[in-house]
């Protein structure tokens, strides 16, 4: 029997397929926080206060770097990653005090395959569990797809954090398995827990975080009226 591989399976053809646009340092404006390219001079004494509100560290527990124990230390960290194109910093500033509250970023950049991660969370109490987390994420999910043209957006943690992974839930990314001893760091193994969006799912996924983002889906007190899951449900349905 002669064997064909003409008869097999192969992926879907992409003659047009020219590759995503490396991300550069851009603004992107919400009405909840604006994003926009870290500068440790400018942000970084917001940066460390609104960190150091963290009295227990908890913050830094899944992070490959932090805590710090002094502003000295923070800046050493900090200063060098205004420089740095993979992963791509940015901070994340409330509008109305003008105060940088957290820091994000693209990373494992590649735009030949239309691929990008977004990640190196680090929000504040000042942010956490605000609309302006999910607008954030929002911000850079949409500039990632609409603008650069990526086909897939990443989203890895270590398995144990469960914050981050009903984050990634919430917001709409598929869970897609379990990297069991991927890395080995703070002295411990991690197993990393990865999620993505693709580029088919976004516009639905999009429509929902603007329809819990929008002003009408607040009351007076700023709670939500209806959950993000719920409209994501209603969306992907």
């Amino acid at each position: 029997m002669q064997f064909n591989h003409l008869q097999q399976p192969i992926g879907t053809p992409m003659p047009d397929w020219q590759g995503a646009s490396t991300p550069e340092l851009v603004t992107l404006n919400g009405q909840f926080c604006r994003v926009e390219p870290l500068c440790p001079s400018r942000h970084g004494n917001d940066l460390f206060e609104a960190f150091s509100a963290d009295k227990e560290n908890r913050m830094w527990t899944y992070m490959f770097m932090g805590p710090f124990d002094s502003k000295q230390s923070f800046f050493d960290w900090l200063t060098p990653l205004q420089q740095s194109r993979d992963p791509l910093f940015f901070a994340i500033i409330d509008p109305v005090s003008g105060l940088a509250v957290g820091i994000a970023s693209y990373m494992r950049i590649v735009p030949q395959m239309g691929v990008i991660e977004i990640g190196n969370f680090l929000f504040s109490s000042k942010l956490q569990k605000t609309p302006a987390t999910t607008e954030a994420i929002h911000l850079m999910l949409k500039h990632a797809f609409e603008d650069l043209g990526y086909r897939r957006c990443e989203w890895k943690c270590d398995s144990l954090n469960q914050p981050s992974r009903r984050a990634a839930e919430r917001l709409g990314f598929t869970y897609e398995g379990l990297f069991r001893q991927a890395i080995v760091y703070n002295g411990r193994n991690r197993d990393t827990t990865w999620y993505a969006i693709i580029d088919s799912d976004w516009t639905q996924i999009s429509k929902a975080h603007q329809a819990w983002l929008s002003a009408d889906n607040f009351d007076v007190k700023g709670m939500q009226k209806k959950r993000l899951a719920e409209l994501l449900s209603l969306g992907m349905a």
